[in-house]
């Protein structure tokens, strides 16, 4: 909502006061304009008329501030408008002229009331030298001077001392309201920087959620159909199954309590109230993933991993080059391990039967792997697992989060085949 506005004038109080300003000068030129017109001769009612007309022109000073200085300076010969001339040089000074502008027409002023000073004190000087007062030859120069400057200096000084604060308080709010809208700004990109860093945390707890539950259930699931098909024919085995079906679920209950476990025992991701750096946010992403990475799986279990496959009825041929580095970070392990991970459930799901090979080298600066599996075996049960879609872009999403690269997709033989590879310093403790 804007204030409203009086023409020139920005708020009530300053009409009133420049109303007030023009109705003293109006009077003080009417009665300076009665004494003129009884000096030259002219008619009173001019002279009244006159003074009204000069007087009232203070009216608009903030309008036209060198106008008003003008016509005091004019009217100063007539020793009328001292009020006015006052008035005037201070709204000049205050107001946003130039200042050669100011001090060519405050000059001016002060050459005029000079001039004028002096003539009427030498008349004076004059008439009083009949009698006993015979003042010295410096003293009318120097009582002119010091009266053109009383009458001049201190409304101009006084002005550029009110224009320079307003200028002031004007460039102090300017930068208060700039601070305000960076501010503002600010406490929205923070926002922006706390629902991404929601979202990041709602994406890895997705992650963890699928390879956890992902792997285990599908193994459940294979042994499931396996103790079904062989119930009947061969009751020692399907009681072996039995087992390692009650056993992939406590594993799936076990890591699913761990993870709510490290889940519950960190700090929550909560919005940003006060603006942070974006990298400070990353950087305590990271540090969270990396405390829940602490307690993952790591490379050397991948010979159990295997091993539960092959408890399922897959063959897999596990292969390792190169010797491990003794640095590994926990988010690379826990990634190596994942990625073989899944790429074993998805043969579990869509290539049942089929041969598998899982490839891991150590290459120094880096680690990867590779799982390849053959065409499916035809005479082999399909499970019926469901599949989300989802494995394949959480593979990539944790390779490329640590600056590796992976690559998946069809072999020449019909099979499919995953490789990653991980850097392995970039993440090293220590």
């Amino acid at each position: 909502m804007t204030a409203r506005r009086y023409w020139w004038w920005e708020r009530r109080r300053g009409v009133v006061l420049d109303v007030a300003l023009a109705l003293a000068s109006a009077f003080e030129c009417v009665l300076e304009g009665v004494r003129f017109a009884g000096t030259a001769g002219v008619p009173v009612p001019l002279g009244v008329i006159f003074g009204l007309l000069v007087g009232s022109v203070l009216l608009v000073r903030r309008r036209w501030p060198i106008a008003v200085v003008l016509v005091a300076i004019a009217v100063t010969p007539a020793e009328m408008g001292f009020l006015m001339g006052i008035v005037s040089l201070y709204t000049l000074a205050a107001s946003e002229v130039p200042r050669r502008i100011t001090v060519v027409l405050a000059g001016m002023s002060l050459t005029g009331t000079l001039i004028v000073t002096f003539v009427r004190t030498q008349q004076d000087v004059g008439n009083a030298a009949d009698g006993d007062f015979s003042p010295a030859s410096w003293y009318v120069p120097l009582m002119s001077l010091v009266l053109s400057l009383g009458l001049t200096g201190p409304p101009v000084l006084f002005g550029l001392y009110i224009g320079a604060r307003r200028r002031l308080m004007e460039s102090l709010r300017e930068r208060a309201d700039s601070l305000e809208r960076e501010l503002s700004l600010l406490a929205d990109r923070a926002e922006e920087r706390a629902e991404w860093a929601r979202t990041e945390e709602r994406t890895r707890i997705a992650r963890e959620m699928h390879d956890v539950v992902a792997h285990r259930v599908s193994l459940m699931v294979v042994h499931s159909a396996a103790l079904q098909a062989v119930a009947l024919k061969d009751p020692a085995k399907a009681v072996k199954n039995a087992a390692l079906v009650g056993d992939m679920g406590r594993q799936a209950l076990t890591e699913l309590r761990e993870m709510l476990g490290v889940l519950r025992s960190g700090d929550p991701v909560r919005p940003v109230s006060m603006p942070v750096p974006l990298a400070a946010v990353g950087a305590a992403a990271a540090a969270a993933a990396a405390g829940a990475a602490e307690e993952g799986p790591t490379l050397a279990e991948l010979d159990a991993l295997v091993g539960q496959s092959r408890q399922a009825g897959m063959v897999v041929e596990l292969s390792v080059e190169g010797e491990p580095v003794d640095a590994y970070g926990p988010l690379v392990e826990q990634t190596a391990y994942r990625v073989v991970q899944e790429a074993l459930t998805n043969v579990h799901k869509h290539a049942a039967g089929a041969k598998t090979w899982v490839r891991l080298a150590h290459r120094g600066a880096e680690v990867a792997m590779q799982v390849e599996n053959g065409v499916s075996d035809g005479g082999t049960a399909d499970a019926g697992l469901p599949s989300g879609g989802n494995g394949l872009v959480g593979m990539r999403e944790r390779v490329t989060a640590l600056g590796g690269v992976f690559v998946s997709g069809p072999t020449d033989a019909g099979g499919f085949r995953v490789s990653a590879v991980l850097p392995a310093g970039v993440v090293r403790e220590g």
